[in-house]
């Protein structure tokens, strides 16, 4: 069984979101005990695993995603991933229709390496600063939204730019908030230096202190900016150590991610489930 590492939302290696991708010749997943250990094994932000649906269906493939210590209901990186190894292996191509735990999502991929993923867009609910959220990241929150279910993270925006890529958090107590995880996140300092706003994710409480590119988090992130900025098409920078361009484009109840990646490991997994 093919085990494959791919740094997603990533022209180049050893930039954007490394996602673990693990394409199952059954149909049907291996018990969960196994797909938690291969994934704390990779140790990863997540490990994608997916297989083949019948024909006739309505989706193409059946995908699931487990952090190093728990599964999670959507996953943007790790979707964006599996796409570009059943492009770039010639297992499936154009659109490709996934069966997951946030419903049917889709994938399309351009010949010029491009993957545009459709994902349902995140409902913003204005909420309380929570005070332990406040105090672990050390910053004036001007603002705090709960992202719904189905991404499960507190989006919360900050003064500017600088501030957000300051952020030094206190991740034990950060944990000790619940939920997904924390999107912090500021207007471009520059309007014209690429991107639209600038974001970081945290996500200590299911065992990853801070995403590099966190897809899914854009689902919340597209419709707060669109509304600010009077804009459908933006891009978003998610600013960590490797950092990642993230596409996006505002379209009602569904959102469309675009981005690029690259595969950096190929190799096999001999402790089949």
């Amino acid at each position: 069984m093919r085990i494959r590492i791919v740094d997603a939302f990533s022209a180049r290696p050893f930039a954007g979101n490394p996602a673990g991708v693990v394409l199952l010749d059954a149909v049907g997943f291996p018990d969960d005990v196994w797909l938690q250990q291969v994934a704390a094994e990779v140790n990863l932000a997540e490990t994608a695993f997916a297989h083949r649906l019948p024909e006739g269906g309505d989706a193409d493939w059946a995908l699931r995603w487990f952090t190093p210590a728990a599964e999670v209901n959507l996953c943007g990186h790790a979707t964006l991933a599996t796409a570009h190894v059943l492009a770039t292996t010639g297992t499936a191509t154009g659109t490709v229709r996934f069966r997951t735990r946030s419903g049917r999502l889709t994938t399309t991929a351009g010949d010029d390496g491009q993957i545009t993923m459709d994902f349902p867009t995140a409902p913003l609910t204005p909420v309380e600063v929570p005070r332990v959220v406040a105090d672990a990241l050390g910053a004036e929150i001007r603002s705090a939204y709960d992202t719904g279910p189905g991404v499960g993270d507190l989006l919360v925006e900050l003064a500017d730019e600088q501030t957000v890529r300051s952020l030094t958090p206190d991740f034990r107590a950060l944990a000790g908030h619940g939920g997904r995880g924390v999107i912090a996140t500021a207007p471009a300092e520059n309007p014209d230096g690429g991107y639209d706003f600038v974001s970081r994710g945290f996500f200590p409480y299911v065992g990853i202190d801070e995403d590099p590119v966190t897809g899914s988090a854009h689902t919340a992130l597209a419709p707060f900016w669109s509304a600010r900025l009077g804009r459908d098409a933006l891009v978003g920078l998610q600013s960590s150590a490797r950092t990642g361009f993230v596409r996006t484009e505002l379209r009602g109840d569904r959102t469309l991610l675009t981005g690029t990646a690259v595969t950096v490991i190929d190799g096999e997994l001999l402790a089949a489930g």
